[in-house]
């Protein structure tokens, strides 16, 4: 279980709107690289996403991803995303386990960037865990577990801790357009690839009154997964304006993981 625990976020944020917005339906834009949400827009947002994760009849858990006050690194304004995982004590063998995985990343023009990851264990109180720290002086990746080296790999752009790929694979969404972006975790690379549709489809989300138009994306994670997960998996995204992640399904030896989207709020301007 710790091994699920340990990759199953990234398998989740491939995927992986105010109220008024989403009672409508039938929201569509024209798809080329303008409509698309920049990294300023989709951060000016300052949103927070609940999802339930399933697998078949059993819910495992939910996730939970919130952008933080700005902070600071190297002096420069800096963003903070934390992803927290919340295990279903219910499921027999899983017990409670809350895991917070913490991303402090800046931006360019082009991509975001991770600086500094880490992982903290709340439920076993045990903090900084895992800590992946980006060297872009030396062009290396730096590995620690409980304060102690364990790897160096090479740096890749645009390397990420992984849940970048949250806001990254958003600014495709809707494009017939394919991506590709290093993901670092745990004393490893991986490469997750993708390419959207531009065909809609409408899909119901406990989160939304209605049913919403969406988005899908196809792709594959090159990256160690759970229950035999095969990188394979798709992704859709809603058709608005910020092209909120909505749903994701990973493909796994006994069927499907699916990840749905339950609570969303906007706290930045409208």
């Amino acid at each position: 279980m710790r091994t699920l625990l340990k990759h199953l976020w990234i398998n989740f944020f491939w995927l992986l709107l105010t109220p008024a917005l989403f009672a409508q339906s039938g929201l569509t834009f024209e798809n080329d690289r303008e409509t698309v949400p920049d990294m300023q827009t989709l951060l000016d947002a300052r949103e927070v996403f609940e999802y339930e994760v399933r697998y078949g009849f059993f819910t495992l858990g939910w996730v939970d991803v919130e952008l933080l006050p700005d902070t600071t690194w190297n002096g420069e304004k800096a963003f903070h995303l934390r992803t927290t995982m919340r295990s279903n004590r219910r499921v027999p063998f899983m017990g409670t386990r809350i895991v917070n995985y913490e991303n402090i990343f800046q931006f360019n023009s082009q991509w975001p960037y991770s600086h500094v990851f880490w992982r903290d264990d709340i439920h076993d109180e045990e903090y900084d865990r895992v800590r992946i720290k980006f060297d872009r002086e030396e062009r290396e990746i730096h590995f620690f577990e409980r304060g102690e080296p364990t790897d160096t790999l090479a740096l890749v752009e645009p390397a990420s801790g992984g849940d970048i790929i949250f806001y990254y694979a958003r600014m495709f969404a809707g494009l017939q357009e394919k991506f590709e972006i290093p993901v670092y975790t745990e004393d490893m690379m991986g490469i997750v690839s993708a390419e959207g549709l531009e065909e809609t489809e409408m899909r119901e989300y406990e989160a939304f009154d209605e049913p919403i138009e969406t988005y899908r994306s196809d792709g594959v994670a090159d990256i160690e997964g759970p229950f035999g997960f095969n990188g394979n998996f798709k992704a859709w995204f809603a058709t608005d304006d910020l092209r909120v992640p909505v749903e994701a399904h990973v493909k796994v030896i006994f069927g499907n993981v699916k990840v749905r989207l339950i609570d969303y709020e906007r706290r930045g301007p409208n």
